[in-house]
């Protein structure tokens, strides 16, 4: 382990978080610090000597402060390579001495982006000396040790009581160092290319000529869809990152916050996730959070085998379940609210590989954990209406779309256009609307039955609408009878309708758009049930 004492230090900060405490661990270790402009301010006014910049460099900060840092005096000493001597013979002609540290956070780019701030405020934030001086030290990594994240200070006094950091440590903060970069460089891009620089194609469609991000591995799964294939979890961002640099010897810290979505997930309980989990507990809670009444859906292989709504959350779930218990056997269950004692009791005594939920109730807590297996989950409620895109890859290449949301005229009962039929009463029309969210959580080709707020039989995943019929009619047996429908694309032909109404289903809501609507009207009429069409699709492949 080949460590680097630190004798002098560079640290150029935007974000001043934990900066204080930084500098006198410093200094009380012997170490010189220099800085610049705000960050030296911030140093000195904590008690703390440090050489500004500028008496480093013989240059005074100039532009606004654009130039500081960009100075032989500065990147001579970052990138000296201390291991050949004539690098420490020209850095002792020059009177330059080398740095075994750099702390160094960058200006507010991506902050800027999302507050709407204007194009020239947003060019303004972005960092030229920060990244050059991170990638400067990065790369002489073999002597000099650098820090992105005031997260990771704790890990510098650890370093400098113990004699520096190690050659793996360095190297470890290195690849940090340019995950950092690389993610602001990134958002760099893409915001030139989408919003401030769009060729023609991106004005005329929406769509930027480039994209990018940095995904960081937030972990190690057990492994892939199948035994034998390996897996990971990763995150966009650089801020999730794994164990310090100084993991190895104790310290547990982790940088940033947790990412948002099911990837960020807090795990409660339970034994490690797995690649198909992450799967299943994204669709649940897509499931879930499609209402906003007390909601519970379970999953099994991304399709719901139940969805129900309640007064609470113990009736949403008792009335999910009931809709396929073979096939809950072993799903997933997300609740779109605090799973409560109540709920957790029924849970209990149904094998269940994952409950989550946005949080549990210390007594649901209790009953939950006693089974050592199960995963409980906590995560924040979906953020609506973003539009951020969602992406698929495909071999060699990406597909980028906006996601599909209920929120078009079409996904309301207002919106719809009757059909056939006579207009359904206020408990039908609540039961077609609530299939016609349900939907949205069903993969291709679907049809969906429901009763009560409830589903009772779920036709899913089929290459034509007609089998869908029928495995939604099989699912719900006698339940069919009085229930409604709702198909996700429109019927191409009758069969499929006919299957419905002569299970018993009273109502449908149904996309239309097919060049023979017509006869799947016709049959609804000859049927003497209500028909709605919306105009809005929801495939989900």
């Amino acid at each position: 382990m080949t460590r680097v004492p630190i004798r002098r230090a560079l640290i150029s900060v935007y974000d001043k978080a934990g900066l204080d405490e930084l500098a006198r661990s410093l200094h009380a270790a012997g170490v010189e610090i220099v800085s610049t402009g705000s960050t030296a301010e911030t140093i000195s006014a904590a008690g703390v000597p440090v050489t500004r910049v500028e008496d480093v460099t013989g240059f005074p900060e100039a532009l606004d402060g654009r130039v500081k840092t960009l100075h032989p005096a500065v990147h001579a000493g970052l990138l000296a390579d201390l291991g050949k001597p004539a690098h420490q013979a020209r850095l002792e002609e020059l009177g330059i001495a080398p740095f075994q540290l750099l702390v160094s956070n960058l200006y507010p780019f991506e902050a800027a982006v999302s507050s709407g701030a204007p194009p020239a405020e947003c060019v303004e934030q972005i960092d030229i000396g920060g990244p050059a001086i991170v990638r400067a030290a990065a790369k002489n990594h073999e002597h000099v040790a650098v820090i992105t994240d005031p997260s990771r200070y704790g890990d510098v006094a650890a370093a400098v009581a113990g004699g520096g950091f190690t050659l793996e440590q360095r190297r470890r903060l290195a690849a940090r160092a340019y995950a950092h970069t690389a993610a602001y460089d990134c958002a760099v891009a893409s915001w030139f290319a989408s919003a401030y620089a769009p060729d023609e194609t991106a004005q005329e469609t929406g769509w930027p000529d480039v994209t990018a991000a940095l995904w960081t591995r937030r972990e190690a799964l057990r492994y892939g869809e199948n035994p034998h294939q390996r897996a990971a979890l990763y995150v966009r961002g650089s801020a999730a990152e794994g164990p310090s640099a100084g993991a190895a010897e104790g310290s547990s810290a982790r940088a940033g916050e947790a990412p948002a979505g099911i990837a960020g997930a807090t795990q409660l309980h339970g034994k490690a996730m797995s690649y198909n989990n992450y799967v299943d507990a994204a669709a649940a809670w897509r499931a879930a959070f499609d209402f906003v009444q007390p909601c519970v859906a379970i999953i099994k292989h991304s399709n719901p085998c139940g969805i129900a709504l309640g007064t609470d959350l113990a009736e949403a779930h008792r009335k999910a379940n009931a809709c396929d218990p073979a096939s809950a056997f072993g799903g997933v269950i997300a609740a779109n609210g605090v799973v409560t004692a109540q709920m957790a009791g029924q849970v209990k005594d149904i094998f269940t590989e994952i409950v989550i939920a946005p949080g549990f109730e210390d007594a649901a807590l209790d009953i939950l954990s006693a089974s050592k297996n199960l995963r409980l989950l906590t995560c924040p409620p979906p953020v609506r209406g973003s539009q951020a895109p969602e992406w698929r890859q495909v071999d060699g290449g990406l597909l980028l779309q906006t996601p599909d949301e209920i929120d078009a005229p079409g996904d309301v009962p207002a919106g719809w256009e009757l059909k056939t039929g006579q207009p359904a009463s206020a408990d039908m029309l609540a039961d077609l609307a609530f299939a016609w969210r349900a939907i949205r959580s069903v993969k291709s080709n679907a049809i969906l039955l429901a009763s009560g707020l409830a589903t009772v039989g779920v036709g899913m995943g089929q290459v034509n609408r007609l089998d869908a019929a029928r495995l939604a009619v099989s699912r719900a047996g006698e339940r069919a009878a009085g229930s409604v429908a709702a198909s996700d694309a429109y019927f191409p032909f009758p069969d499929g309708l006919e299957v419905l109404t002569a299970a018993g289903v009273r109502a449908v809501v149904q996309p239309g758009g097919s060049i023979r609507d017509q006869l799947s009207i016709e049959a609804a009429e000859q049927a003497g049930i209500t028909m709605y069409v919306t105009g809005v699709r929801h495939f989900f492949h």
